[in-house]
């Protein structure tokens, strides 16, 4: 049987890269999919393919940062699929890489409007359709800076730890309430997220060792969405609170291991292609 066999879940920022990969993972194993994102262009273009490999899946333009916007996203997956069972934040901003004064205040502030506020938006109206009927499953994306401090990444690094933080108080509110709340961080995944990025005029050199990173430790999406999968599905009936990372020790190990057998075998890793945008500091 499929895993997710007639669940509906909501997957926000789905549209490309990682989010994409959780919606398909989520169709194949039987689910009818939500797909949300600001671009009506790209929601339309995910929905179809799911579509054309015979899966159910609508779409909606939101932006997570607006409450008003989540709460319809919801209201439309229940009028289209009769109910909702899985929530997915997965929508993620980063801001420029370089020393937080020096950014455009407006990077920052859009940064914590959809890692921050986004989360919040999303966690409340999915509780408030779970609550009640006493299921459902809520799983907030975490990310690099969630468990310490990352400068010249301050934006995205601090509001993964407010994730964190707010997921695991979740967890405890809620812990009597049916409804599964799980943090989960995907690791580093070879997405646009990665691969376009910007810094402050003067830090572009900084984020060239982010190659070599990414060669070793990178997952295409398809990787951390059948974790998510995971997550969503019964094998973590009643076991609310969990924080799932993809990076363990294993995997650590793993990947160094291989790392070392190309060096000693003269192999090399496939290179991430990394492109750079040079923004003007205001100060």
């Amino acid at each position: 049987m499929p895993l997710l066999k007639d669940k509906v879940a909501v997957i926000t920022g789905g549209s490309r890269g990682l989010g994409l990969g959780i919606a398909e993972a989520f169709a194949r194993e039987g689910a009818a999919v939500v797909i949300a994102s600001r671009s009506r262009k790209s929601v339309d273009a995910a929905v179809q393919s799911i579509q054309g490999k015979e899966h159910r899946a609508t779409g909606l333009p939101c932006d997570v940062g607006d409450l008003a916007q989540v709460e319809a996203l919801a209201a439309h997956a229940v009028a289209t699929f009769g109910r909702l069972d899985i929530w997915v934040n997965n929508a993620g901003l980063s801001a420029p890489y370089g020393p937080t004064a020096h950014l455009p205040s407006s990077e920052f502030q859009a940064t914590i409007n959809t890692n921050i506020i986004g989360v919040y938006n999303g966690s409340v109206t999915a509780i408030r359709h779970f609550a009640p009927q006493r299921s459902g499953k809520l799983i907030n994306l975490l990310g690099r800076g969630d468990n310490q401090p990352v400068p010249f990444q301050n934006a995205y690094a601090s509001s993964k730890t407010w994730v964190r933080s707010f997921t695991a108080a979740l967890a405890k509110e809620y812990a009597d309430s049916g409804v599964g709340i799980y943090a989960f961080n995907p690791g580093l995944v070879t997405t646009e997220m990665l691969s376009q990025v910007a810094a402050v005029q003067g830090y572009e050199s900084r984020l060239a060792p982010l190659k070599n990173v990414v060669s070793i430790l990178g997952n295409p999406p398809e990787v951390p969405a059948e974790r998510a999968l995971w997550i969503a599905s019964s094998a973590t009936d009643g076991r609310t609170g969990l924080n799932v990372q993809v990076i363990t020790p294993t995997f650590l190990l793993s990947r160094g291991l291989r790392a070392a057998w190309r060096w000693i075998t003269r192999g090399q890793e496939p290179e991430m292609p990394l492109n750079v945008e040079t923004v003007k500091p205001v100060m």
